[in-house]
């Protein structure tokens, strides 16, 4: 699973982890700030009963009264709602440019947080399963769902409802990128997809093309790419990029992408290049409206000279499409 370091994305299983270790453990999460607080809306930090931490809410000038109150949740069990002011010197010393305020809530596992619900959560995470853990920060009522926070989920933004009582955390599956063809616009469009969130996936048959030297690190699937696709499964967190210039290989792939909820689909080629596929997918049975999510040529139009550039171009879609702007 992928690791934003604003948000450390596996905090609800080291929190259960360690609670089931007999550690204790505490999530702390922010939940509301204003100006410039140094951590986004639903970063976490891990605290045990030790108060060893892991995460992060404020960058570091908070951290130490957040343990501390986590560690006193912890021995009784009861949530603790924190607002802090960042001053001027503290934001300074994180690198910010003026202070700024964050409201944290603190949650004992086993306690205001019941074992059963993060169980669940952590579950659904696995399975690669969009949930939103709901909190009334009047009532203490929480709930995992799986509806109802659209715009919330296309855009990763947790944050507090408009009533300001139900606190949202969105608990997305982390971003894919599948990449079929290891050719040198892959060479660059990998790392920066991993730079930008995304657990890439190389799909490459010809084993020349997919050398370990030429993606150190990476993990690359050496099946055909319909094979490749079967047994990552594509699902509406997916981003599917084509390009090998072979029908042979992109084809197969791209039809399961078509048949899959991938939110984005990208094929590498010409304008004639993309009739010809549009014909072979009309060919092969699919609607014009499944054959109009394919981005072809793929990448915004920047004027993109070589593979980087090329690369750059087909992130830029991708996110476009992701954030709804394309």
């Amino acid at each position: 699973m992928t690791k934003d370091v604003n948000r450390f994305e596996n905090a609800p299983e080291l929190a259960l982890q360690w609670h089931q270790a007999g550690r204790g453990a505490a999530l702390a999460t922010v939940v509301q700030t204003w100006g410039s607080a140094p951590r986004r809306v639903g970063s976490q930090l891990v605290v045990d009963g030790a108060g060893r931490i892991e995460g992060s809410v404020s960058g570091g000038c908070v951290e130490g009264a957040v343990v501390f109150e986590a560690m006193d949740a912890i021995r009784d069990g009861k949530e603790r709602m924190l607002e802090f002011g960042v001053s001027d010197e503290d934001a300074f010393a994180v690198g910010l440019a003026c202070g700024g305020t964050i409201k944290v809530l603190v949650e004992p596992v086993g306690g205001a947080l019941p074992v059963a619900l993060l169980e669940d959560l952590v579950s659904a995470r696995a399975a690669r399963k969009a949930l939103a853990y709901e909190v009334n920060l009047t009532t203490g009522q929480r709930q995992l769902v799986a509806e109802g926070h659209a715009e919330r989920m296309r855009m990763d933004r947790s944050g507090l409802s408009e009533d300001g009582e139900t606190f949202v955390a969105v608990h997305n599956p982390p971003l894919r990128l599948v990449v079929v063809g290891a050719v040198h616009i892959a060479q660059a469009l990998v790392p920066m997809a991993r730079i930008a969130g995304y657990d890439p996936v190389l799909i490459e048959p010809r084993g020349s093309f997919g050398a370990p030297e030429r993606f150190p690190g990476e993990t690359i699937l050496e099946d055909w790419p319909d094979e490749a696709v079967a047994q990552l499964g594509l699902d509406a967190r997916t981003a599917l990029v084509l390009l090998t210039h072979d029908p042979k290989l992109d084809d197969p792939a791209l039809e399961a992408g078509l048949r899959a909820e991938c939110f984005y689909i990208g094929a590498l080629g010409s304008t004639r290049t993309h009739t010809k596929r549009v014909d072979r997918m009309t060919e092969a049975g699919f609607t014009a409206d499944q054959i109009g999510r394919i981005h072809g040529p793929v990448g915004l139009d920047i004027g993109a000279a070589g593979p980087a550039e090329i690369a750059v171009s087909i992130l830029s879609e991708m996110t476009a499409v992701l954030r709804g702007k394309a």
